[in-house]
């Protein structure tokens, strides 16, 4: 048996099923009846992480985020990484939102994981950040699994996922 066990904590979109979550917004969009004759876009930049989003106005961008939302909780990707601010004036009287998507997680989050773990005085746990994830290691399998579960009732703003348990 190892001497310490450890697991990562990680923030993951799987791109291809936002893909797929969008195509199925986009059929839906165009099958309702107050969608029709009027402008609704949807378009993801994977390579910059983002998902534009234009509509007329601001009534109807409102529904089509609520629709975009659905279908990406029905694909079990995670919302809290779409991080969907206010929307802005776009050309021929339209309003466009740009939704940055979060891949990994925000170094800010990252200091706030490993103080929440600290604060929670837990024996011998060790949490360091490496890149876009957290490690979490001690000798107790059982400690882990408490700080599995303190950071799953928590909320620190991203999705988070465990894996690499050993």
């Amino acid at each position: 048996m190892p001497a310490a066990s450890s697991f990562d904590i990680t923030s993951t979109i799987d791109f291809q099923e936002v893909d797929n979550a969008l195509n199925q917004a986009r059929k839906e969009v165009g099958q309702r009846y107050d969608f029709k004759g009027v402008t609704a876009d949807i378009t993801l930049n994977a390579t910059e992480k983002t998902l534009t989003l234009t509509a007329d106005d601001e009534f109807k961008m409102n529904a089509l985020w609520e629709i975009v939302q659905t279908r990406l909780v029905r694909r079990s990707v995670p919302i809290k990484n779409f991080k969907a601010g206010e929307s802005e004036p776009a050309a021929g009287a339209k309003v466009r939102r740009v939704i940055p998507i979060q891949q990994g997680i925000p170094i800010e989050a990252a200091r706030e994981i490993v103080k929440f773990l600290k604060d929670q005085k837990l024996k011998k746990v060790q949490a360091a950040i490496q890149a876009d994830q957290v490690r979490v290691s001690s000798p107790s399998r059982d400690e882990l699994q408490l700080a599995m579960h303190a950071l799953r009732e928590h909320d620190f703003g991203v999705a988070l996922q465990f894996g690499n348990y050993r």
